[in-house]
């Protein structure tokens, strides 16, 4: 067991030639660099080496806390998360977790193929993706098949803002940290418009952004994305790519420009500049969004649960995470219910303002 900062250069390669080697998605959040960020950030973060003889074979990035619960790394922030172990590798849950001194494990965003872990899902959900695999063209001809109205106001919309602003503009990978300051604060005041909790007032998430932003390595660099109406942000985005794969983090908007429809412009833009880019892939992430919905090409599979050893710290960890888990379900799963829950979010919200 080490702590991030304690990982050698030479296991952090052999955990990248593992992850290469998987059959997943590059996801970057499954990299080695965004643990190391985690660390820096999290001072209870640990990673379990599994080695065969001398060998690395396996890494499993983790959290601690209480009572010997533990928790995905970046839990509540990361999109995607299990172990990096080599293909046929005999182990057990159970086995990992007790050599980790673990009653528990939780994860939220636990992504398919994670043998060891899927048995103990609570949930399954879906991950919307825009694939571009094919080119931004082949994206477009098949956002005119499933979706031609949003396709076709979308780009009205869009050609509106430029003749209103004096013109509009697109950076990829915007580097100016004030760009990403205006993001941080447009996203903290959309969390509280609509009653939800401000992650960007826990310190460390909002640290955890700062340095990701200036990370840059081949399967995990922050990417901050801006479309400008002349030199105004209008809506920005910030998020993880590798080679191949963008995993979509942190978008939001200046709702001044509502009416424009901004934040589906820029999803569009990033799109295409990212098939420039050589990306194939674009991960909306886990919940549901009619944005999502109208952007998607397909998704993947990722799951919620908590992998446990038998015993009674087991047992207190059940009691404090799976009643609140199951009403969060029970809501989320019945539309009627949902829409009520999220009017009085926005209601709390809008209190929250006054």
């Amino acid at each position: 067991m080490v702590a991030p900062a304690e990982l050698s250069e030479e296991e952090a390669e052999a955990w990248r030639e593992l992850r290469a080697k998987s059959g997943a998605p590059a996801n970057p959040f499954m990299e080695p660099e965004f643990t190391r960020a985690v660390g820096r950030v999290r001072p209870r973060s640990r990673i379990a080496v599994v080695r065969d003889g001398d060998e690395p074979a396996g890494f499993f990035p983790y959290e601690t806390g209480p009572l010997g619960q533990g928790r995905a790394i970046g839990r509540g922030v990361s999109d995607c998360q299990g172990a990096v172990l080599r293909p046929g590798l005999r182990l057990a849950a159970g086995e990992l977790l007790r050599a980790c001194s673990l009653s528990a494990w939780e994860f939220d965003n636990l992504e398919a193929g994670q043998d060891l872990f899927v048995p103990a899902a609570a949930e399954e959900f879906e991950s919307p993706v825009i694939d571009v695999g094919q080119g931004y063209g082949a994206y477009e001809a098949v956002l005119r098949a499933q979706s031609p109205k949003f396709l076709r106001t979308t780009t009205a919309k869009e050609r509106k803002l430029g003749r209103e602003t004096g013109g509009t503009r697109f950076v990829f990978d915007e580097r100016d940290p004030l760009a990403l300051r205006t993001l941080m604060g447009w996203k903290s005041a959309q969390y509280r418009r609509t009653g939800r909790r401000d992650r960007f007032a826990k310190e460390w998430i909002s640290e955890l952004v700062r340095q990701l932003a200036v990370t840059r390595a081949p399967r995990c660099s922050g990417v901050l994305s801006v479309l400008y109406a002349a030199d105004r942000p209008v809506a920005a985005h910030f998020g993880l790519r590798s080679r191949t794969v963008l995993s979509c983090w942190f978008p939001a908007y200046d709702p001044e420009f509502a009416k424009f429809s901004p934040g589906l412009i820029l999803h569009l833009r990033m799109a295409e500049a990212a098939a420039a880019e050589g990306i194939g892939l674009l991960d909306l992430g886990r919940g549901a969004a009619e944005y999502k919905d109208a952007l998607k090409t397909g998704a993947l599979r990722v799951y919620e649960g908590s992998s446990v050893r038998p015993g009674p710290r087991a047992a207190l960890s059940w009691l404090g995470r799976e009643p609140a888990r199951r009403a969060h379900s029970f809501v989320r799963n019945r539309p009627r219910l949902a829409g009520y829950a999220q009017r009085t979010l926005n209601q709390v919200g809008r209190l929250r303002d006054r």
